[in-house]
């Protein structure tokens, strides 16, 4: 699972730590007298909104202030101003700084190039989507040698910068490298660092996203911020169950559907499973990563919550992932198998019919577990072992539990 910032926190949390030039900032509520200092100081500053979207000055909530007045209206304003879909956690303001030209940084992880790579173009800023290929360099980094100022100055010369801005640039990207490969980032985008002829160099906007399993994550120490969401009971739910320890992954996304309840494995697989049975009309009520090989109490509460919130109303319950290489899939079987027996028991009779397409280690002894309790609760099921695609045990799926809905009224039971 991972964890998303953008530009408050980088400012808030790491420019400072790692030595990268940023412009002064406030941060909404702030004194009347705070904001009128600083723009008596900076100019000119800009107010934004802390949330974790994109296009947020294309929405029209980014807005050039000069006069401490307005800046406060617009702080409290654009703080309660909903941007995507998404409510701001706060609103914050920034000193507007000077540039002669934009530049555009990011390090991520490429799978074409096997480990981090450096993405760089002197065509930085809103539109940075539209710039072209013949704009941007990307290089690999060697995760043990890292990123070295000589480096970064030669893709910046071959991007057409010289001069002391080019220096200055190449070790401000190094402070960037650092800060991603010591802090369990997976990708983090500096856009745009603003450049003066001079060789004055301010990130003036950010965001990363890290990976909370990593152990240089956790070290971190940062209380981290949280956003006002519109996520249902049942993902709140796994969210907290999946915080709970980091053996087995619990992860959920609420789809909304109304017909397929998916306990899916296998990362990528679940989604191509998901995007199969959404195609093909199975209107899938969530989307779902459950491998990890989780231990058997791990995933009998993962199962549990699952059902608690959605196979009363399920046409369908699909057990689906590709074959497994580490994942004991007899252990996750069996506690499938119990969740279910223990809804039965406190809900009454099940007559969801189920799917299951599994592979992996402890296979045929998962399977005679699982299919002991369907047949003591006298649940229809079909079972597809790992030679069948996960595309064609989809397709059956949605057909099936078309079936189903349409045998019951379409109402999904």
């Amino acid at each position: 699972m991972s964890v998303r910032i953008g530009e408050l926190s980088f400012l808030e949390q790491f420019a400072g730590r790692y030595q990268i030039p940023v412009p002064g900032f406030v941060v909404e509520p702030v004194p009347q007298s705070v904001v009128r200092e600083k723009l008596e100081k900076w100019g000119t500053g800009i107010v934004k909104p802390d949330v974790l979207t994109g296009k947020r000055g294309k929405a029209g909530v980014v807005r050039t202030v000069d006069d401490y007045h307005v800046a406060m209206r617009l702080l409290k304003q654009v703080a309660a101003t909903e941007v995507s879909g998404q409510q701001p956690r706060t609103a914050y303001m920034v000193r507007q700084v000077p540039a002669d030209f934009e530049v555009f940084s990011a390090i991520t992880y490429n799978s074409s190039m096997l480990g981090p790579s450096l993405t760089l173009s002197l065509r930085g800023g809103v539109d940075i989507e539209s710039v072209s290929d013949e704009d941007k360099l990307t290089i690999p980094v060697q995760v043990f040698r890292g990123l070295n100022a000589y480096q970064a100055s030669e893709v910046l010369t071959r991007l057409g910068m010289e001069g002391q801005p080019n220096a200055r640039l190449a070790r401000c990207l190094v402070s960037q490298w650092d800060m991603f490969i010591s802090t369990g980032m997976l990708s983090c985008e500096i856009n745009p660092w603003r450049v003066t002829s001079e060789g004055e160099i301010w990130a003036c906007d950010f965001k990363a996203t890290f990976d909370e399993h990593n152990r240089k994550f956790r070290d971190l120490g940062i209380q981290w911020p949280e956003y006002p969401t519109d996520e249902t009971s049942f993902e709140e739910e796994m969210k907290a169950w999946a915080a709970s320890s980091y053996r087995g992954q619990a992860h959920v996304s609420d789809l909304h559907g109304k017909k397929i309840l998916p306990i899916l494995f296998g990362g990528g697989a679940s989604t191509i499973i998901v995007e199969t049975l959404s195609k093909l009309g199975g209107d899938p009520i969530f989307l779902s990563d459950f491998g990890g090989n989780p231990p058997y109490q791990r995933m009998k509460q993962t199962a549990a919550i699952c059902f608690k919130h959605h196979l009363a109303s399920a046409a369908l319950l699909l057990i689906l992932g590709g074959k497994a290489n580490n994942t004991q899939i007899d252990v996750t079987l069996a506690a499938i198998a119990d969740a279910l027996q223990e809804w039965s028991d406190e809900n009454g009779p099940i007559s969801t019919p189920v799917v299951l397409g599994r592979g992996g280690p402890g296979l045929v002894q998962g399977m005679g577990t699982l299919k002991k309790t369907l047949d003591n609760l006298r649940v229809p099921y079909i079972f597809f072992g790992p030679d069948t695609p996960i595309t064609m045990v989809a397709s059956y799926a949605v057909e099936l539990a078309n079936f189903v809905s349409e045998s019951e009224g379409g109402d999904g039971r």
